[in-house]
């Protein structure tokens, strides 16, 4: 299932949002524009390696850029292709606006941030001895959408399924939609590892979990758990 939009709206503009969607972005183009070698030592410049965070191992003297613990920070905002760009911004889009607009956004930028870094801890705990830097925002974003689940559950997502040479657009509940993929994590986490075909999967549970935990003191007072859906109607097809 591939989320495109959601019938949630917002009360205030997502600045943060999409000022964090352009910082990827332009961090992405950069890392492109230094071509393949460039752009792999860039990575290991300021991705979040285990083992260098742990201090069991050492990058070389040229790499060294920042304190390995700074790439916590630097790594959320690397990307390893245009694939992976993009199914991070857009999660970010759909799901991100909905809470900053229920947090504010200098919360919401702490919130993204520790989330951020709870992803990362989870992550380094499950795989200490990795020299792999792990990179992406998709363990901030995975804190976003468990904040989502709590606060918005029966938000409509209209989504789309591949089904072989066919497409079915569909309205599902964002509980839906948000609950199977946290169990897709933990199941692909729990059959294939720690980071297996280079997803760190329990970065994304680290990081969906710490929304959950930390939706309920940052959000604003006026935003209730589980709000009401708002009409809209109830599924569209399209084949």
């Amino acid at each position: 299932m591939i989320p495109l939009h959601d019938d949630n709206p917002t009360q205030t503009r997502p600045v943060l949002t999409v000022l964090l969607i352009a910082a990827n972005v332009l961090v992405f183009m950069y890392q492109i524009s230094l071509g393949p070698r460039g752009g792999q030592a860039f990575v290991y410049q300021f991705g979040a390696i285990p083992a260098v965070i742990l201090g069991t191992r050492s990058l070389p003297d040229q790499l060294a850029a920042i304190p390995p613990v700074f790439s916590l920070v630097t790594s959320m905002f690397l990307h390893g292709g245009f694939m992976h760009l993009i199914g991070n911004m857009l999660y970010l889009w759909i799901f991100g606006n909905n809470i900053e607009d229920a947090m504010g956004r200098v919360r919401f930028l702490v919130f993204y941030l520790v989330c951020g870094f709870a992803a990362s801890f989870l992550h380094i705990l499950s795989n200490a001895s990795s020299v792999i830097p792990a990179i992406g925002a998709s363990g901030a974003i995975s804190g976003i959408l468990g904040a989502y689940l709590l606060l918005y559950p029966h938000a409509q997502v209209l989504t789309l399924i591949p089904l072989g040479i066919f497409t079915r657009l569909v309205y599902i509940p964002a509980g839906i939609v948000l609950g199977l993929w946290f169990v897709f994590q933990l199941i692909s986490g729990s059959l294939s590892g720690s980071e297996a075909g280079g997803v760190a999967w329990w970065a994304h549970v680290g990081g969906f979990v710490a929304g959950m935990v930390l939706v309920g003191l940052l959000k604003k007072r006026r935003v209730r758990f589980f709000n009401e859906r708002r009409e809209h109607p109830r599924y569209v097809e399209r084949w």
